[in-house]
């Protein structure tokens, strides 16, 4: 079974994200331009677009990882991590990634980067303190498996324009505002209201993106990573334990969430089922039990 099947797939989602979100700054562009009447705008929204694409398949790993306070660290004082993820490279056929260190007590990691030659491992302290062996080597495994499995860019990119779009909805909902007064303008008064639309609908689709690169990504590095350990008790066990765990994350953030292997807004879940439609990670008492159903050959 080919590990990483899914690669090809998520890279093409990718461009299709990067590509939307072009035309997505642009039409917010147009419409900002055309309430205020200055062509300027959408100048500035096409150069936006352009320069925040670049941003994004460039730099969203570094900005992911600033935003969830990782440094890096070094081999010295910290040869067990790093003889674990050598191990599972070399069984995945992985170049080894960078290794990050988050200073928190909550068990939690995730992977970023734009390519397995380019990418990034980040595990709380947390981790490291609480996990067994084997434990420790199947949340690893599920990272690698990302990088493995191209979820990587995808997720990453998310970070920087589902960012974006928020902050576009702001400006827009201030422009129609502005706009308001104006009322020469015969349309105006549907432009103002397409302009209140395009604002309350824009953080739901940032929120939409994200859950469409993470729920179903989550559940097949949960499989990879189970089969590259080839111990799917090992992930299962740790997952447990990060349910049980209620330890805070200082620096846990929004933008960031959807990356961790699980949710480190720890007391901020809310439990009903409208609450659940827009969770970036699947339940774990689900990811659970198909790991104990997995039976993996020797």
């Amino acid at each position: 079974m080919n590990l990483y099947s899914q690669k090809d797939s998520n890279i093409r989602k990718t461009w299709l994200l990067m590509t939307g979100f072009f035309l997505f700054v642009i039409a917010f562009g147009w419409l900002i331009s055309y309430i205020w009447q200055s062509p300027g705008i959408l100048y500035i929204a096409v150069l936006l677009s352009i320069g925040m694409n670049l941003v994004a398949y460039w730099k969203s790993d570094s900005i992911a990882l600033a935003m969830s306070h990782a440094r890096a660290i070094p081999r010295e004082g910290n040869e067990y991590v790093y003889r674990m993820v050598e191990n599972l490279c070399i069984t995945a056929g992985l170049p080894l990634p960078r290794i990050y260190m988050i200073d928190s007590p909550q068990i939690n990691a995730f992977a970023t980067g734009r390519n397995p030659e380019h990418a990034a491992v980040a595990i709380t302290t947390g981790a490291i303190q609480k996990l067994q062996n084997e434990e420790l080597e199947g949340v690893l495994a599920h990272e690698l498996s990302h990088i493995g499995n191209r979820d990587i860019l995808i997720s990453t990119v998310v970070v920087v324009l589902a960012g974006l779009i928020s902050i576009l909805s702001d400006i827009i909902l201030r422009a129609t505002f502005f706009s308001s007064n104006d009322r020469e303008n015969k349309g105006g008064g549907i432009v103002l209201l397409i302009g209140l639309i395009a604002a309350v609908l824009a953080p739901i689709a940032a929120t939409l993106i994200q859950l469409a690169v993470s729920r179903k990504r989550e559940f097949l590095a949960d499989a990879s990573g189970a089969l590259l350990t080839r111990y799917p008790d090992g992930l299962a066990n740790a997952l447990e334990k990060i349910d049980s765990d209620q330890s805070p994350m200082k620096f846990a953030h929004s933008g960031t969430a959807h990356l961790f292997i699980s949710n480190p807004l720890k007391g901020k879940q809310a439990v009903s089922w409208f609450a659940k439609l827009f969770s970036t990670h699947p339940p774990l008492e689900e990811r659970i039990k198909i790991l104990r159903g997995m039976r993996v050959e020797q």
